[in-house]
């Protein structure tokens, strides 16, 4: 049972996005199972029950399938190279993408972790450079996140929950996209740009967008943490305006001593 959605990314992400979702007529039915799925001419009915066992029942077009996926290794015949697999199904690896059989790595959907094409696509060109004799390394907590809804949502680095939980002491800055020239020109007025720092060094541990072009927003984010920026660092960057990137900028702001220039 989930009792909100996107439960992998920041609350705050969840509750923006259900929120945008149900002004465009989305109806949720959170911490349900489905129970039973009927298919009748040209619908389908389906039935979930809630946590007490009350039962609702609805009526569609189409029921999609959009959890559970699971690694495809049927037919890889890995038991035969002597390769093992975990009972999630899974090639187990060591730090280096290498198996127990020592010539033969392992990348991508069919190991731990996020099943993410640009993830699988860092994961080769490390195993290529170490073969290559390099010293490469991927740092997973940098492996951006994105759902392609709209608006968009993407994230990367800590949650406020598992800095809460790890107990660190962070700060927070955020920017809602209303306030940007551009989102009022195109009319995606909708969600937020959120940065969390480090209450003594400042350095930036995780950012949280909703809004538009999110997805070509991460990418700055994670270039700062690659270089262990600060949200001062950010903050002093010049953006061009009028663009949705100018939200990234003002979050930083926010998160240096309550800085925001447009709000």
């Amino acid at each position: 049972y989930m009792d909100r959605i996107i439960p992998t990314m920041d609350s705050s992400q969840s509750k923006e996005l259900m929120k945008v979702m149900k002004k465009q007529g989305v109806k949720f039915f959170l911490s349900h199972k489905v129970s039973a799925v009927e298919r009748k001419k040209n619908e389908v009915t389906i039935t979930a029950t809630d946590k007490k066992e009350q039962e609702v029942i609805f009526t569609g077009d189409y029921c999609l399938v959009s959890v559970g996926r699971r690694p495809y290794t049927d037919g890889l015949m890995a038991e035969n190279a002597g390769v093992k697999i975990t009972e999630k199904g899974q090639i187990e690896v060591n730090d280096r993408l290498q198996t127990n059989v020592s010539n033969i790595y392992a990348i991508g959907d069919v190991i731990r972790g996020a099943m993410l094409a640009h993830k699988a696509e860092e994961e080769g060109v490390l195993v290529a450079e170490l073969l290559a004799g390099q010293k490469p390394h991927i740092d997973y907590n940098l492996i951006p996140g994105v759902v392609y809804t709209w608006p968009e949502v993407a994230s990367v680095g800590k949650t406020e929950e598992q800095l809460k939980e790890e107990g660190v002491d962070y700060k927070t800055g955020q920017f809602p996209m209303r306030a940007l020239g551009r989102s009022r020109a195109s009319g995606d007025t909708d969600g937020f740009v959120k940065i969390l720092s480090d209450v003594k060094t400042d350095e930036v541990l995780g950012v949280h967008m909703v809004g538009a072009r999110v997805a070509d927003l991460i990418s700055e984010a994670v270039t700062a943490m690659e270089f262990r920026a600060s949200a001062e660092d950010i903050a002093r960057m010049s953006h061009a305006h009028p663009t949705y990137a100018e939200a990234v900028k003002e979050a930083a702001l926010a998160a240096t001593a309550n800085r925001a220039l447009h709000v």
